[in-house]
C-alpha cells in the first residue's frame, strides 16, 4: 500500500508551528461538528419560538447537509485554485457571521436561509483543512497521526455535543447553540494567517462554471431524494429527483471527460487503491451510520431506556472509534497499513454479528457491546484511508481528493438510511426493532467481508 508519492526518509518532519497549526485547524472541525449535534437538541425550542411548521423544521435540519454535499467537490477544486488557506479564511469568516445570523433569526425562513449560507461555508473547511494538512505535514507518518486527530474530532463532537447543548438550553434560549463555533472561527481568522501555510496550484485553469452549475444540479436533487425516500418511503417526487440528478450526473461526467482542466479529475478514479478506499468509506459510512440509528432505537424501545440512557449506552462506542482514529497510525508504525485496514474491518464485521445475533431480553449490555466493538475497527479504514486518498494524489490535487472523500462521508449517510435503513424498517414493522437490527447488522458484516478481501487485494 503506498500512502505517499515521497520517501519517507526525504520527507521533511514537521515541528512545533505545524502542530499548533492542527490545532488551529481541528478545533473548528470539532465545533462544527458538535454544532451539527446539539441542533438535534435545540429543534424543539426553536420551533416554538419561529413557529415553525413540520415542513420548516425539516428544512432547518437538512438544509446545512444538503449545502455541504452539494458544493463540497466545488470548493475542494476552487481551494486548489485560488489557495487553501485563502478560502479557508474567507469560509471561516463566512460561517461566523452566518452563525450569529442564525442565533438572532426571527422566521423561520431568515433561520433556513442562515442554515444554508453556515453549509456552504462548512464545503469551505473540510477539505481546506485536510489538504492544508497534507500540505503541512509532509512526512507520512506525521501526516497519518494528524489526520487521525483531525477525523477523531469528529466523533468527539458528536460525544460532546448532546451533554454542551445540554448546558446551554438549560441556561440559555435556543440561539446559544449556533454561537459555538463563532469563537473557534475567529481564531482560524486571527491566527491562521500567521500558522498556515498558503498553496495552490499554479498550473490550474480558470473554474468551469458549467461544470459548477452541472454538479450542484446533480448533487442537490440526488440528496434530497435519498433523504425524502429514507424518511417517507417511495414517493414520486423524490423518485424524480434521483433520476434528474443521475441524468445531470451523467452530463457532468461527460463534461469532465472533455475538459483540459476538469472540475472533477476522473484520472483519480483509475488507481485501484484510490477507488477502494472511497467505497470502503463509503461503506462504512452508509452501514455504520444505519446500524447506530437502530441501536439507539432498540435500546430506547426495546430495553426501555430513557433517551439519556441509550446515548450512555453509545457512548462507549463513538469513545471507542476516537481511540481508533487516534491508534490507526501509530500501529501503522509497526503493522503494514493493508493489513491494519482489513484487520480493522473484520473487526467491525464482527461487532456487527454481535449486532446481527443479539437477543432484545438479554439487556442493553449486548447491543452496546457489539456498537463499541464495530466502532473500534473504524478508525483504520478512516484514519489511513484519508491519508491514501490524500496522500496517493499530486499536492495539486489534494483539495480536490479531500473534497471527495469527505463528500463521500456525507452521501453515504443517507444513502445508508434510504436502502439498508428503509430495508430494516420494513422488516421492524413485522419483526419489531431487534428484527431490523438484526438484518441491517447482517447485511453489514457481509458487506465488511467483502471489504475485507477487496482491501487485501487492491491496497
Amino acid at each position: 500500500m503506498t500512502v505517499t508519492t515521497e520517501a519517507p526518509a526525504a520527507a521533511a518532519r514537521a515541528g512545533r508551528r505545524e502542530w499548533v497549526g492542527l490545532a488551529v485547524l481541528a478545533l473548528p472541525t470539532l465545533l462544527v461538528s458538535l454544532d451539527v449535534f446539539v441542533l438535534l437538541l435545540a429543534l424543539p425550542k426553536l420551533a416554538v419560538s419561529l413557529h415553525a411548521d413540520g415542513t420548516e423544521q425539516l428544512w432547518i435540519m437538512d438544509t446545512y447537509g444538503f449545502m455541504v454535499a452539494g458544493f463540497m467537490v466545488t470548493m475542494g477544486t476552487l481551494g486548489d485554485r485560488i489557495g487553501r488557506r485563502k478560502l479557508l479564511l474567507i469560509g471561516a469568516a463566512a460561517f461566523g457571521v452566518a452563525s450569529v445570523v442564525a442565533a438572532f433569526s426571527t422566521s423561520a425562513g431568515m433561520l433556513i436561509a442562515a442554515r444554508a449560507v453556515l453549509g456552504i461555508a462548512g464545503a469551505t473547511l473540510a477539505p481546506s483543512t485536510l489538504s492544508l494538512i497534507g500540505a503541512m505535514f509532509r512526512n507520512p507518518r506525521q501526516r497519518a497521526e494528524a489526520i487521525g486527530i483531525w477525523a477523531g474530532c469528529f466523533t468527539v463532537g458528536a460525544i460532546i455535543g448532546p451533554m454542551v447543548g445540554g448546558v446551554l438550553l438549560e441556561h440559555f434560549w435556543w440561539g446559544s447553540v449556533f454561537l459555538l463555533g463563532v469563537p473557534a472561527m475567529v481564531l482560524l481568522l486571527v491566527i491562521g494567517p500567521k500558522l498556515l501555510p498558503e498553496y495552490r496550484d499554479e498550473e490550474a485553469g480558470r473554474l468551469d462554471l458549467p461544470s459548477v452549475a452541472l454538479s450542484l444540479a446533480a448533487i442537490l436533487p440526488a440528496v434530497y431524494g435519498v433523504k425524502e425516500l429514507a424518511r417517507d418511503g417511495v414517493h414520486p417526487v423524490p423518485v424524480l429527483a434521483l433520476v434528474l440528478g443521475g441524468t445531470v450526473g451523467y452530463f457532468f461526467v461527460k463534461r469532465q471527460r472533455t475538459l483540459a482542466d476538469p472540475l472533477l479529475d476522473l484520472s483519480l478514479f483509475a488507481a485501484k487503491a484510490f477507488r477502494t478506499t472511497l467505497g470502503g468509506m463509503l461503506l462504512f459510512s452508509m452501514l455504520g451510520g444505519t446500524t447506530m440509528l437502530f441501536v439507539a432505537q432498540v435500546l430506547q424501545v426495546a430495553q426501555h431506556l430513557s433517551p439519556v440512557g441509550a446515548a450512555l449506552g453509545l457512548l462507549p462506542g463513538m469513545a471507542g472509534s476516537t481511540v481508533s482514529f487516534l491508534a490507526a497510525p501509530v500501529l501503522a508504525r509497526r503493522v503494514q497499513p493493508r493489513a491494519l485496514i482489513a484487520g480493522g474491518v473484520a473487526l467491525a464485521a464482527s461487532g456487527m454479528v454481535v449486532l446481527a445475533l443479539v437477543d432484545p431480553a438479554a439487556g442493553p449490555g449486548w447491543p452496546a457491546l457489539g456498537f463499541a466493538v464495530t466502532s473500534l475497527g473504524v478508525g483504520p479504514m478512516v484514519a489511513l484511508g484519508t491519508d491514501l486518498v490524500v496522500g496517493s494524489v499530486p499536492a495539486r490535487k489534494a483539495g480536490a481528493a479531500s473534497a471527495l472523500a469527505q463528500t463521500v462521508n456525507e452521501f453515504g449517510y443517507s444513502l445508508g438510511l434510504a436502502t439498508v435503513g428503509t430495508l430494516g424498517n420494513a422488516v421492524a414493522r413485522t419483526y419489531g426493532l431487534a428484527g431490523g437490527l438484526h438484518v441491517v447488522a447482517g447485511l453489514a458484516a457481509v458487506a465488511f467481508a467483502v471489504l475485507v478481501w477487496l482491501v487485501r487485494r487492491n491496497l
